[in-house]
């Protein structure tokens, strides 16, 4: 899971979270990830930096990729966040610095802490599905955690909470009483919300955590707007519950959390607190120290694209 920019702007985010309930409706811009992959990518975003902790959302597919190499990411670094891969459709076979080597099918959570330092790859198993279809996501690691021992989990089954109309499968946190298995570092949660045709229901929310749903399939209204798969309404804070209505069989992505107050440093795949931060993860990437050696894939690693010109800078909180 990798920001595959070759020259990607450093982003300072946190501290930005809406004092209130709002109904803003991000259209995501088109980026290329690997050889046949396009991602529609949602945070960060103009106006929008992260949603709780979430700091990085791409959507994909579904691509048809049946005379395809589907998707292809080359090993790369990462530092100071976690990834989660989340699918619909299809297999991603993930392998690391660590020496996992895990197929990722559809709604099993794969969860990597960079912690201090890893690489990885991702890629679709030479013999795939014909459809891909998925959403991968980046949470910000606080700092009291953010230089910890790096670690992949991959968790095939997973809670769920069910309603007349709803199927909820609790990616990370808790939502209702169930809780995922996941590891969280910060109050957090990510759940996958599948509704039948004609469900209206008002779903349970934490008022203190601020809320992002991203439109995976169907055609679904949230909080009356229509929101399309592939966009993502964002919805601040302060919600006792949510209004959902299906007009298709659909799902969206839950995605909500406590405010992250820390202002952080966001550049290609690291997340720092300085400039320095930035500068020394990259030094440490291109003369192969520091973050380990992914095996088994077939092809060069990614190399690291060029700082910017202008320094790398975590400012001041924004009110």
């Amino acid at each position: 899971m990798s920001n595959l920019d070759r020259k990607p702007a450093p982003t300072t985010c946190g501290g930005e979270a809406a004092t209130g309930p709002v109904r803003d409706l991000l259209t995501g811009r088109q980026v290329q990830l690997g050889e046949s992959t396009v991602v529609r990518r949602l945070l960060p975003n103009l106006g929008r930096r992260m949603v709780g902790a979430w700091c990085f959302v791409d959507h994909y597919g579904p691509d048809d990729i049946a005379d395809e190499p589907g998707m292809q990411v080359p090993p790369h670094p990462h530092m100071g966040l976690q990834t989660v891969s989340w699918l619909h459709q299809g297999e991603v076979l993930h392998r690391d610095s660590l020496g996992s080597l895990q197929t990722v099918r559809p709604y099993e959570l794969a969860l990597m802490t960079s912690g201090r330092a890893i690489a990885h790859s991702e890629e679709s198993p030479h013999t795939h599905a014909r459809y891909l279809h998925g959403a991968q996501l980046w949470v910000a690691l606080p700092d009291a955690h953010r230089h910890t021992d790096p670690m992949f989990e991959h968790h095939p089954d997973l809670p769920v909470v069910t309603a007349p109309g709803l199927r909820a499968t609790v990616i990370l946190g808790t939502l209702d009483t169930a809780t995922s298995p996941g590891t969280t570092h910060t109050p957090i949660v990510g759940a996958d919300l599948a509704l039948t045709e004609g469900t209206e229901l008002r779903l349970p929310l934490e008022p203190g955590f601020e809320y992002a749903v991203l439109a995976m399939t169907g055609r679904i209204d949230v909080d009356g707007v229509p929101v399309e798969p592939g966009s993502m309404l964002y919805l601040g804070c302060g919600r006792p519950d949510l209004p959902l209505r299906a007009h298709t069989d659909g799902s969206v992505l839950l995605l909500g959390g406590e405010p992250f107050e820390e202002r952080i440093v966001m550049w290609w795949n690291f997340i720092g607190r300085t400039g320095e931060d930035i500068t020394r993860a990259r030094t440490d990437w291109t003369t192969g120290t520091r973050f380990g050696t992914v095996h088994g894939y077939a092809g060069p690693r990614l190399a690291a694209p060029d700082l910017p010109a202008t320094p790398l800078k975590a400012r001041g909180r924004e009110r």
